[in-house]
């Protein structure tokens, strides 16, 4: 092993405790989160930072950095959070942006593949840091039951989910309009919530208090003030990497992160509808902003070259949104706020779980009773067409992509499966939900239903926020192929399901309005 792999592996661990006298103050009660072992497959919420170098692990860091699953907050709560969380892909542990030769010291990180494979530790026995010896006035510990974990965590997807689905429709409606310079429905949403991922990941503020080391959410100045007074600054550098890759990771056992990284972006932006776009390129048939008419006639050349663009134009820029994002974590550092950890753990997790169930309640009840119906009938149906059946959809399309997450994406490090089987599976399911929405029968709530199917479901289930941060976590060459493969495998999809009726029947107008 070369002697710099060493100094790494040999480091982590002094990495690992608290540097300063307030990392020993005595805290109160300490509280743990059981969480299932199967959240190591989630890559949505993957603790690593997105300014990282690459670089071979050996065996002795990566169980190293395997028994670093859990990490305590200032106030002395740690969570047990289940190993499946790894496998979240927005929480993966991996950068997409390489540093500079000046930063390198401080970004080192593994690829996507170097993080899962071996890592057989059950996240429930890690211990934070600084729990090998209890600290002063420490209280005994207080575990907070997978069950509850559990429930913290789909709350958060549920009530992000939402968010994320209005989000995305709200600036879809704000960017698609008459003359817009880009006639793409969903081009701008998923920049938006990679460029959102891309800060997630990076960011080593919002969360510090769950992590208890000062040093890691320093400001930049003081961080090379301390380190310059240091009598050897290069292992200083090496102590804070491994601190920092520990602190990211950390972020996988808190239900808040998980709602932020999985819930919001990924319902943010939809994979589905960037390739529903492609086909229309493909087929002509993509409409010029919200005005409903088409180009000109084209031959195959055109359609190809159309096909391109969009293609380019999307995964282009949701790569740059994933890496301006990181790169605005870090220049935004010395003044991001830390969330409170005994606020966030005893109020906004709580009050989360009845904010979400109460929303997507309200969002059930809206669709089946509108407001304005007994005053205003015609325009009942097009508010509630254009909004709140999306919203009915959008939970279930989430939940269901992050259990996917769970199950298949530690199966493979090279090839994100679980990602890969939602953004297929729900390409398909749009292309459907499309064709039975374009064909001269039905009425205007079933079309309405089908329309919250596509933007709230499939919207949900599918993301590009994952697929570009695995994209950027990937080795180059599996990177390429598990894309290549994603969007050859769901435009493939669509000109069998959508290529059929266009080709056949062609498109009838929408009975609904949306």
């Amino acid at each position: 092993m070369p002697q710099g792999r060493e100094n790494v592996a040999s480091h982590r661990d002094a990495a690992a405790r608290p540097s300063t006298a307030s990392g020993r103050a005595a805290r109160g009660p300490s509280v743990q989160f059981d969480m299932p072992d199967k959240y190591r497959s989630l890559d949505d919420d993957y603790g690593q930072a997105p300014l990282s170098q690459h670089k071979v692990p050996s065996q002795q860091a990566q169980a190293q950095a395997q028994t670093r699953r859990s990490r305590s907050s200032a106030s002395g709560t740690h969570h047990r959070v289940p190993d499946s969380y790894m496998n979240v892909p927005e929480s993966s542990a991996i950068s997409p942006v390489h540093s500079n030769r000046n930063e390198r010291s401080m970004y080192e990180s593994d690829s996507l593949e170097e993080e899962r494979p071996g890592h057989q530790t059950s996240m429930n026995h890690v211990r934070p840091h600084g729990s090998d010896e209890k600290k002063a006035g420490q209280a005994d510990e207080v575990t907070v039951s997978r069950l509850a974990t559990e429930v913290y965590t789909v709350s958060y997807l549920i009530l992000f989910s939402i968010f994320g689905t209005l989000a995305r429709l709200g600036l879809q409606a704000l960017t698609y309009y008459p003359g817009a310079p880009v006639a793409l429905s969903v081009l701008w949403p998923n920049f938006a919530g990679s460029l959102i991922m891309g800060f997630l990941a990076e960011d080593r503020m919002l969360f510090r208090c769950e992590w208890g080391a000062p040093e890691v959410g320093q400001p930049q100045a003081e961080r090379q003030t301390a380190e310059e007074s240091r009598p050897d600054p290069e292992r200083a550098a090496v102590d804070l990497a491994a601190a920092r890759k520990a602190h990211l990771a950390t972020k996988k056992t808190i239900p808040l992160y998980i709602g932020l990284a999985t819930g919001f972006c990924g319902s943010f932006t939809s994979f589905s509808s960037f390739i529903r776009d492609v086909f229309l390129a493909l087929s002509n048939d993509l409409p010029l902003a919200d005005t409903g008419s088409t180009t000109v006639p084209r031959d195959g050349g055109y359609s190809f070259m159309a096909l391109l663009a969009v293609i380019i134009t999307t995964v282009s820029l949701s790569l740059s949104g994933l890496f301006v994002g990181a790169h605005i974590a870090v220049a935004l550092e010395p003044v991001t706020p830390s969330l409170p950890y005994v606020f966030v753990r005893k109020v906004v997790d709580r009050f989360a779980v009845f904010l979400a169930w109460g929303a997507w309640v309200g969002a059930i009840v809206l669709s089946a009773i509108p407001p304005d119906r007994s005053t205003n009938p015609g325009a009942s149906e097009v508010w509630r067409g254009r909004a709140t059946f999306a919203l009915v959809f959008a939970p279930l399309g989430c939940l269901a992509r992050f259990y996917v997450s769970l199950y298949l994406n530690g199966q493979l490090a090279s090839f994100p499966l679980g990602t890969f089987a939602v953004n297929v599976g729900g390409t398909a399911l749009l292309g459907m939900a499309w064709d039975l929405a374009h064909v001269p029968e039905g009425g205007v709530i079933g079309c309405q239903v089908l329309q919250g199917i596509e933007d709230g479901f499939c919207g949900c289930l599918t993301t590009v926020s994952t697929l570009v941060a695995e994209l950027a976590a990937l080795r180059r060459r599996h990177a390429y192929i598990y894309g290549g493969a994603s969007v050859v495998a769901a435009l493939a999809c669509m000109v069998a399901i959508m290529g059929g009726l266009r080709w056949s029947d062609g498109f009838a107008g929408l009975v609904c309005l949306h």
